[in-house]
């Protein structure tokens, strides 16, 4: 073990193996470091923050802190954080609101510089938040999510394992499994291809998730019908997760965002080279 002597370690802190506390760090009475935790400097760990092995914790980053909530409670919950995740600098990870309850980080997630994880968040195994994510309160992110640089969720909120959220996006819906998003406010604008091949997903898991997307987003079936549908053709595999994911949440989905039928003209340059334009309706129908 090795603590800076500019360090602040409450004598009541319950520190493993290997731990490293760099200077101006603060941890406070209650807290549990796993083995083999790094604390750079100017790093606080609060009350009622439970850190399992092997994190690292760059500079500024305050983990476990109050609640924001105009209520302030007198007895909040806990901060549990899994094994081997990464904060860069600034991030701030808050406690539950209420005693019994928990803000619960899993295991290898990263959390780039000035990420927000707010009160009662479940954040789930390998997620990243780059730079400047805001999780609202409760949010729930499953496993292998992306949430890119300054995009926020509403309080309440759920996203699917391996979505992908684009950049400044405002996520105000229940995000499905394996979708992109982009835009404000977000929508759907096709799988996350890319992130699915990456985490090892075969050419069969593939199909049947695009058949199962083209169910959910381009039959034009009723709400009951689309879950119907999933069930009935898809009951077993990866793709049977859309149909459970639809049975819960309070928010809402977030819908696919489509270009119009028809909406593309081509035009021909001088040069007689191709190209296209988008044509708004109104022209169209003038035309």
């Amino acid at each position: 073990m090795s603590i800076h002597p500019l360090a602040v370690v409450s004598p009541h802190a319950e520190l493993g193996t290997n731990v490293r506390v760099g200077p101006f760090c603060v941890v406070e009475a209650g807290v549990v470091l796993g083995d083999g935790c790094h604390l750079l400097g100017r790093v606080t760990i609060k009350s009622g923050t439970v850190v399992g092995r092997d994190n690292l914790v760059m500079e500024g980053t305050v983990l476990g802190g109050m609640p924001q909530h105009i209520h302030m409670p007198e007895h909040p919950g806990t901060t549990v954080i899994g094994d081997g995740n990464v904060f860069r600098e600034n991030c701030t990870v808050h406690r539950a609101l209420a005693a019994g309850s928990e803000t619960r980080i899993g295991n290898r997630c990263l959390f780039m510089d000035d990420a927000h994880v707010a009160h009662d968040c479940t954040v789930e195994d390998n997620v990243v938040l780059t730079n400047g994510v805001m999780l609202g309160g409760h949010v729930t992110i499953g496993e292998r999510a992306y949430m890119g640089g300054a995009s926020a969720a509403h309080q309440f909120c759920r996203i699917g394992r391996l979505a992908m959220i684009g950049g400044m996006a405002k996520v105000v819906r229940d995000v499905p499994p394996f979708v992109m998003l982009d835009g404000n406010p977000a929508m759907v604008i096709g799988l996350n291809k890319v992130g699915l091949r990456r985490a090892g997903f075969s050419a069969t898991e593939l199909v049947q998730l695009k058949e199962a997307y083209r169910v959910i987003y381009r039959h034009g079936l009723m709400w009951q019908e689309m879950l119907t549908a999933l069930r009935e053709q898809f009951p077993a595999g990866t793709a049977a997760e859309f149909a459970a994911f639809f049975s819960g949440g309070k928010r809402g989905f977030v819908q696919e965002r489509r270009t119009p039928p028809g909406a593309i003209v081509r035009l021909m340059r001088d040069d007689a080279e191709e190209t296209t334009v988008a044509m708004p309706a109104a022209e169209k129908k003038a035309g």
